[in-house]
């Protein structure tokens, strides 16, 4: 008979992520299961990339991951803590390895589980040359039109590979690139002992694992409600769910630790990196549009109403591509004229470059001199020059920073550049193409070497094809904005707070209100026309799609290939996409001044 105590704790949401949460957590708190992420997009490239060019000096997992867990081991054993982690990046079976190397050291009884099937380069190349196109998820070009080779391919799998590992036994589960919430879907299925066809389950611990993926992310981190945080916070409690066998969930935290757990940083983190009010997983799809989230108590809020559709017949795959090398210069320019002083300079080196080296050449000025400036920093501006050749030596010293430099003597007032020239030197770079794979061409395999034996992992019987575009609206019947009382301008973000990140080149931002009387003013405010009119001139016409979860009085748009090819491969500074969010809610818009009357975020 299953218990509805089952307690997961997230211990990592990122190769930078605080090492010492999975000790911590295996020592001090009451939990079944330990998770975490140590993947991204950046590294499936880069590690991707090092795998397909033999370097040898390449860990081709995630040595940070270990970092963590060592410390931790002697208290997984005591406690009998199972464990399921994506860190394997783009060689598990050696990652496997490795940690069994550390246990057999330490004498522990620990089963270690590794899952296979991710790496599908091999799968890639026969599907092109069997002549299977794939589209480009963000740009919607079709893989046969791109300008470059791919060199490695890995997919997101499900959650069953996991969850076969846990009934036969092992203790710790090491994937290379499961979705980032399988972990939680597995032991949550293993737990509960649910079935491939508990979609509605499914949805709910697919939820609860994006709550906690981003591990802080929902206990107070990157929070635009972040002021709300004791003055003192320094380390900032990682979250823990509590799923029930049908499915619902409480969202927690560490205890005697920093931070909070609150509807709004619940909202905030539901909204990040979601793609409209379907969010796919290799094993169910969770619709989104009516989910509730409510506070419970204290540090305590409990999450229902996930709906579910079947699982796609495909999942993600990510395509990685030498791009070449990149380089960049940085000016400083100073006080008063400033877009006049960036012209000069970016004329005179454009003069001094052969621009018909480089596929991305961009001089961008990057902040600006306030009014009446406190000192010279405040007034200090940073002008940026990015580059991309497919030829290092177009990026060499002699071709590219000498003349980024050379004209200085002949430029604007003050004009100083970075004496630290390192980012000055040609650096190879990854492109990366993001598509759908059919799960019946791949081979998921969990292995059991304390067992000796591997196992199959099926895909999904019944499925539901993938939508590329999904539904995209503007508000239903949306208010005369006059009716809300007379206004103050002021910044969005003084009554709404955002959440923003990318997928591949697409950035997503979500806005939501903390009061119900608000809800009408924003869905009304907040057209698609609205939102270009706030990105100014970084909107480039590119689709921007729609929707609304009105239980959380919340608006999603999704802005297709906003992101510059991406976070490998991007010439902004904001590669993925966390920013979007913050300039938008620092933009001026006409507030009811009841709404401001509340105090501001």
């Amino acid at each position: 008979m299953s218990t509805p105590t089952l307690r997961i704790a997230s211990a990592s949401g990122s190769v930078t992520d605080r090492r010492h949460a999975l000790a911590q957590l295996a020592q001090q708190d009451d939990i079944q299961f330990i998770v975490g992420d140590w993947m991204s997009e950046y590294n499936m490239t880069t590690r991707g990339g090092a795998k397909s060019n033999g370097d040898p000096t390449s860990s081709e997992f995630e040595t940070s991951f270990m970092e963590a867990i060592e410390p931790a081991l002697e208290d997984i054993a005591t406690r009998q803590i199972k464990v399921a982690v994506n860190a394997g990046a783009s060689d598990t079976k050696k990652l496997h390895d490795a940690l069994s190397a550390v246990i057999r050291s330490k004498k522990l009884d620990l089963k270690v589980a590794w899952v296979e099937g991710d790496e599908v380069s091999a799968l890639l190349q026969e599907s092109v040359q069997s002549g299977v196109e794939f589209k480009n998820l963000t740009t919607g070009r079709l893989l046969s039109d791109w300008e470059f080779t791919p060199i490695y391919a890995q997919a997101y799998l499900g959650a069953w590979g996991i969850v076969e590992a846990l009934n036969q036994g092992a203790d710790i589960v090491l994937c290379g690139r499961v979705t980032d919430a399988s972990p939680t879907i597995g032991c949550a299925a293993y737990y509960h002992h649910w079935t491939r066809e508990n979609y509605d389950q499914l949805a709910h611990a697919f939820v609860a694992g994006h709550f906690i993926e981003c591990s802080t992310y929902v206990t107070g981190g990157n929070f635009s409600g972040f002021k709300s945080l004791s003055a003192s916070s320094v380390d900032l409690a990682f979250p823990i769910v509590e799923i029930r066998p049908q499915g619902d969930f409480v969202v927690t935290m560490q205890e005697a630790k920093d931070g909070m757990v609150t509807a709004d940083t619940c909202k905030a983190q539901l909204l990040y990196e979601i793609q409209g009010p379907l969010y796919y997983n290799p094993d169910v799809v969770a619709v989104l549009d009516q989910i509730v989230i409510r506070q419970q108590a204290a540090n305590r809020v409990h999450v229902s109403n996930v709906k579910s559709i079947k699982p796609p017949p495909t999942t993600k795959i990510g395509i990685t591509a030498h791009g070449g090398f990149q380089a960049e210069v940085h000016y400083f320019l100073c006080g008063l004229d400033i877009a006049e002083k960036a012209a000069l300079l970016e004329r005179q080196i454009r003069h001094l470059l052969d621009e018909s080296q480089y596929h991305t050449l961009k001089f961008r000025v990057n902040g600006s001199c306030s009014s009446n400036p406190s000192n010279q920093d405040a007034a200090t501006v940073d002008l940026r020059i990015f580059a991309q050749s497919r030829s290092e030596e177009a990026l060499s010293q002699a071709n590219f920073f000498r003349p980024c430099t050379d004209t200085i003597m002949q430029s604007y007032p003050g004009a100083t550049f970075a004496v630290d020239a390192r980012q000055a030197s040609p650096r190879p770079y990854y492109e990366y193409f993001v598509s759908i794979f059919p799960q019946d061409q791949m081979r998921h395999i969990c292995h059991l070497p304390f067992k000796q034996q591997s196992t199959a992992i099926d895909p999904p019987n019944e499925t539901v094809p993938f939508q590329h575009d999904q539904t995209s609206y503007e508000t239903k019947s949306p208010y005369d904005l006059e009716v809300f009382g007379p206004t103050t301008r002021a910044p969005l973000g003084y009554v709404v707070h955002a959440r923003s990140g990318d997928k591949g080149s697409d950035c997503n931002v979500g806005f939501f209100v903390r009061h119900e009387d608000e809800w009408n003013w924003l869905r009304s405010l907040l057209t698609v026309e609205k939102v270009r009119e706030l990105l100014g001139r970084d909107d480039e016409g590119r689709e921007i799609f729609r929707f609304e979860l009105s239980q959380l009085w919340a608006v999603h748009f999704l802005l297709k290939d906003h992101l510059d090819r991406g976070v490998a491969s991007s010439s902004t500074y904001d590669v993925l996409g966390k920013n979007l969010a913050e300039y938008l809610r620092c933009k001026w818009v006409d507030i009811p001044d009841k709404f401001l009357s509340r105090g501001r975020i």
